[in-house]
């Protein structure tokens, strides 16, 4: 469905990688937006808790969940299927799930983490998009959008040299999808929500090197925001968008400068609570 449409019938978003962090706002934000969402999640714990959340909320005929791994193309295919059964169609497809290994140095780095760094983020983006595309040309349009990340833009952080080479990755495939694409009806973008405080950032630096995050903290204590604020703003940006190669960001440079300005933002501390609250100190 050409997405012109979107606004004579109720939208139907998939979002992998849905059951926590700027996964689950998502769907709370499109929820709200009144949009039918189908989430994901290897995890059927995590996905049934995910599902009971967003249903003391919402309306229980709007949301379907199912379980689905991104490094593998059948289980993503499933999930497309899943969408076009219990909603009639897809309109957007969000590749969401990301992994992040312990921020630390390359070589105090496990391989089995590294690996599932690379797989979930990078092939995850490209099995996903491969199954969405395909799918929206036969139904004759429809959005993709790949989720950007620390290092997106060539940003650089101690600790973080593969996971920001992940999505140094994402970006360049979006970049070639797109060129790909723009002769069709489906529109190929990305996403940049910038710092969100959740359980995967986290875990990241509490697991990683308490010295990485002390030479950053200043900078990321200044950016971070939650998920809820990020998550509406995207939602509604998605929404509205009509052409390809978008690329959605919420810290753009303007709103960046603009918070040298306002003294809540160097009183404020988006981490309070947390692991990475006192992490390095004492």
């Amino acid at each position: 469905m050409p997405m012109s449409d979107l606004s004579q019938t109720s939208p139907c978003v998939v979002i992998t990688g849905s059951t926590r962090g700027i996964g689950l706002g998502l769907a709370k934000a499109f929820l709200a937006q009144g949009c039918n969402v189908l989430i994901s999640g290897r995890d059927p714990e995590s996905l049934q808790r995910a599902l009971t959340q967003l249903s003391a909320t919402f309306d229980g005929a709007q949301l379907h969940g199912l379980c689905s791994d991104v490094t593998r193309r059948d289980s993503l295919q499933a999930l497309w299927d899943a969408g076009v059964a219990r909603f009639g169609k897809v309109d957007v497809w969000i590749n969401n799930a990301g992994s992040c290994h312990a921020a630390r140095d390359l070589v105090e780095i496990a391989g089995d983490e590294l690996e599932s760094v690379v797989r979930t983020n990078i092939m995850g983006s490209i099995f996903g998009s491969q199954v969405a595309l395909s799918a929206m040309l036969e139904q004759g349009g429809g959005q993709i959008f790949n989720m950007e990340g620390w290092g997106s833009q060539g940003e650089w952080s101690a600790g973080m040299t593969v996971y920001s080479t992940s999505k140094r990755a994402v970006s360049h495939f979006s970049k070639g999808l797109y060129k790909e694409t723009r002769n069709s009806p489906v529109l190929v973008g990305t996403l940049s929500p910038g710092m969100v405080a959740t359980d995967l950032l986290v875990s990241s630096w509490k697991e990683g090197n308490a010295q990485n995050w002390q030479k950053m903290k200043r900078l990321f204590l200044f950016v971070i925001d939650p998920p809820e604020i990020v998550c509406a703003y995207l939602a509604r940006r998605i929404l509205a968008n009509r052409r390809s190669n978008a690329r959605i960001a919420w810290m753009t440079p303007l709103r960046l400068i603009a918070r040298f300005f306002q003294p809540y933002y160097w009183r404020r501390n988006p981490v309070a609570g947390t692991a990475l609250e006192s992490l390095g100190e004492g």
